[in-house]
């Protein structure tokens, strides 16, 4: 067994080949030669060696002494500190574990030499027996008894895999392709595993003797002399079990291993790692928390895991969508261990997730610039360059991570979205057919790639990948995209060209679009509330029964905080903001949840929190979320007002301060609205006006169309009749089928679609001077003013 003694000889072994000079420590030049031996496949500049080193020096300061450089006693934090991985870097040096010449183990006959080596030769047999965690010092086996388990529980596995392999039940997903989840080493299967994940068939007869067996050695485990021996056995079970990819009976040992040790912390780590692999997020999360509390209660023992620990919490929580706190735990992570290059791939990629890119960028250009080959790390920089605008940068970085894996799907799949956005569109279908080759079932690349050819010009094509994105998946937007592409053909269109040469439309100034009645929605508004719609449906805040909002401020508080100006608020963290989040929206699913919080970041967030303190005033929050989720126009302006009154300076009263309605209100259009609300933001008209506003006087200053909210009405008009088809009518411009409302020109008779009348797009073949519109919200109202027209004609026949 590796004891805590073998664990600090192999440290000595390390330092004392290379402290070249035989001074007692390790100065830049040897400590550099240390980092490259032990990564021999990294290459590393100049800058970042010296870099690592700076780190190094800094961290670990009241090691080094004087120019002789990092003793023996600080090389040995740094490994118990997590930093590296004796036994990895022993290994990698070739160094070999001299046992006589071990001070910290007493000899006690001449006759123990020969049971030394005997030990030397099981150590050597069990290291090439079962994986190398066995004999880690951290994570290994401390009882003989165990080692007889660990056997013959191979013995079992080996004969259900050769069971399943032969009747063909076991079988493999290539994961190599995917950007990983960041699982550190220590936790996530090891390097012995292949990159494919093995399903395990549970269902027949061989897998219920197994369990059965199993169930035998669990025993063993159970019926040992004592309890520590009785956790060593489970803990050796749980970790063989799900080094093989048994993660559902990996669970049962690693629980069974809390229940005897609860304050111990790797039993709930491990389980926390099966439940996460189980797509059991929840659960993953309450585990790492258990180990988050038992690894701070007992001190330095384990701080050489804290990192890890908060690593693979946060991406439980991601599992959960929950992607604001998780940066909070990958941000610790990397403060604890700041050579922890996943923590900062991981801090990077979810700081992208939430819409925040320069943080981002930053972030995984120093993953990169510890491990240049980290191609999960190139592909996300590459997003979040693009993101920001940078696209040459991005094309050049993407095209980095699929040199590093030609079969990396999500850079693929990206690089072809950035070639589309950029008009490239041979290239990005390109793009899409190698996403193809790797993942044949992948439909959107399959959609996406009949997009770039149709806009490449290659109609055919398109048809054809139109098809079998739909034999993929039967989605209405396909049946649509293809209905789209017939009547381009029919009309002998070009996207972007006529049959002539001439444009498919020409837009039309604002001033030259006129509505026949005040029902008819003006462009501009149309514009305003199309934009909304669209948060609305990516926030799934449109599902959002206003009621919850009253809810959540009647049952759970905010505590006040002070700003500034000395003013209370009830204000609170983003990451707790994204738990109420959470509870408004818990129909939704955990990765679309990632895009609404994304969205709200972007939109809602930024605004509400100028200063940039991560700090927001949850009044003004729900109050600037009740217009757009579900509800009557009445009750999400009702509740709108509760908000503002659940506020410190208003509470206790029926009315709120005339101050606080007026910055709400160009909050909202400063949100919304962000055309005309942004320089709104920057006045300060109202803001020092001391009165009060009732209920009714705030009904007014929300309904005014030019310094309120006015534009909700046509929101709402939006909300009830967006999923309106009319009969056969397509857009006279983008020739697809009309779903909302359907706006007809009354001299040329032709029809348009929400978003090309919103645009002010009309055919190049009807130049007029004006143009009058006016809106069917469905095909039943067509036929009324039909009826309406043919009556009104009889008669004056």
């Amino acid at each position: 067994m590796t004891t805590r003694g073998s664990r600090s000889e192999k440290v000595k072994r390390i330092f004392q080949k290379f402290d070249s000079n035989r001074d007692g420590g390790l100065n830049r030049e040897e400590m550099a030669a240390l980092v490259v031996a032990v990564n021999p496949r990294v290459k590393f500049s100049d800058e970042q060696i010296n870099a690592i080193l700076d780190e190094v020096f800094r961290t670990y300061g009241e090691f080094i002494d004087g120019d002789n450089g990092l003793t023996y006693d600080g090389l040995l934090r740094t490994y118990d500190d997590g930093a590296g991985d004796v036994d990895r870097d022993f290994d990698a040096l070739e160094l070999e574990l001299n046992l006589d010449d071990n001070k910290g183990i007493s000899i006690e006959s001449e006759a123990s030499s020969s049971l030394i080596l005997d030990e030397r030769t099981m150590e050597s047999q069990k290291k090439q027996r079962t994986a190398a965690w066995a004999v880690s010092p951290n994570h290994g086996i401390v009882f003989d008894d165990t080692w007889k388990i660990v056997d013959d529980l191979e013995i079992l596995i080996k004969r259900l895999k050769a069971k399943q392999s032969k009747d063909g039940k076991v079988k493999g997903d290539n994961f190599d392709a995917f950007s990983d989840a960041g699982w550190s080493r220590e936790l996530g299967p090891s390097s012995e595993i292949s990159d494919k994940r093995i399903f395990w068939e549970e269902s027949g007869h061989d897998y219920a003797v197994f369990v059965k067996e199993l169930g035998v050695l669990r025993s063993r485990a159970d019926g040992a002399r004592s309890r520590e021996e009785a956790f060593d056995g489970h803990m050796a079970i749980g970790r063989v079990l799900y080094e093989h990819q048994l993660f559902k009976e990996a669970l049962v040992s690693f629980k069974r291993a809390c229940e005897l040790q609860p304050v111990d912390v790797r039993p709930h780590f491990r389980a926390g790692n099966c439940l996460y692999v189980l797509g059991r997020y929840k659960e993953s999360k309450e585990e790492f928390l258990l180990a988050l509390e038992a690894a701070e209660a007992g001190g330095n023992q384990w701080a050489y895991l804290l990192p890890q620990i908060y690593v693979n919490l946060g991406i439980a929580l991601e599992g959960e969508g929950m992607v604001l706190s998780a940066c909070e735990y990958y941000r610790e992570a990397a403060i604890l261990c700041p050579t922890h290059f996943r923590a900062l791939k991981l801090l990077g990629s979810a700081l992208f997730g939430v819409g925040e890119y320069m943080a981002a960028v930053k972030a995984l250009e120093e993953a990169i610039f510890m491990k240049p080959d980290y191609a999960d790390a190139h592909c996300d920089l590459a997003s979040a360059l693009h993101a920001m605008g940078d696209d040459e940068k991005a094309i050049e970085v993407f095209q980095k991570a699929i040199d590093l894996k030609p079969s990396h799907v999500d850079a693929l799949y990206n690089l072809g979205g950035l070639y589309m956005d950029l008009g490239r569109f041979q290239r990005a279908s390109e793009m899409y057919t190698r996403v193809l080759a790797v993942w044949p079932n992948h439909w959107r690349a399959q959609l996406n790639k009949a997009v770039s050819l149709l806009g490449a010009g290659e109609t055919e094509d398109a048809k054809k990948a139109l098809k079998e994105a739909l034999k993929m998946t039967n989605r209405v937007e396909l049946h649509d995209a293809i209905s789209h592409l017939k009547q381009l053909q029919k009309k002998k269109l070009k996207p972007n060209g006529g049959a002539n040469g001439e444009g498919a439309f020409v837009v039309v100034e604002p001033s030259k679009f006129k509505t026949v009645s005040e029902k008819t929605t003006l462009r501009q508004d149309l514009v305003n509330a199309l934009q909304i719609r669209a948060f609305q449906r990516i926030t799934r805040l449109g599902r959002c029964d206003v009621e919850l909002l009253k809810k959540e401020m009647n049952e759970n508080d905010a505590p006040l905080s002070y700003s500034g100006g000395g003013v209370p608020e009830k204000s609170i963290r983003k990451p707790n903001l994204e738990e109420i989040l959470r509870r408004l929206l818990n129909f939704v699913k955990p990765e679309t949840f990632q895009g609404t919080v994304k969205a709200i970041n972007e939109r809602v967030l930024s605004i509400l929190d100028e200063t940039g303190s991560g700090r927001v005033d949850v009044g003004m929050f729900y109050a600037a979320l009740a217009p757009i989720c579900s509800g009557s126009p009445d009750k999400r302006k009702r509740i709108a007002f509760d908000a503002l009154l659940w506020r410190p300076a208003n509470e206790g009263g029926s009315q709120i301060r005339k101050s606080d309605a007026v910055r709400y209100m160009k909050l909202l259009r400063a949100i919304y609205v962000p055309s005309r609300g942004v320089s709104e933001m920057l006045e300060v008209h109202g803001e020092t006006d001391s009165s009060m506003v009732s209920f009714n006087d705030f009904l007014v200053m929300f309904d005014d169309p030019d310094w309120g909210f006015g534009i909700m009405s046509t929101l709402v008009k939006l909300e009830t009749g967006d999923r309106n088809r009319h009969g056969n009518h397509v857009c006279s411009v983008c020739r697809y089928p009309i779903i909302g409302s359907r706006f007809k020109e009354m001299k040329s008779h032709f029809s348009l679609c929400n978003q090309c009348y919103s645009e002010g797009k009309v055919p190049p073949v009807f130049k007029q001077e004006e143009y009058k519109f006016k809106e069917y919200g469905s095909e039943a109202e067509a036929m009324k003013d039909k009826c309406m027209c043919f009556t009104l004609q009889s008669r004056n026949d």
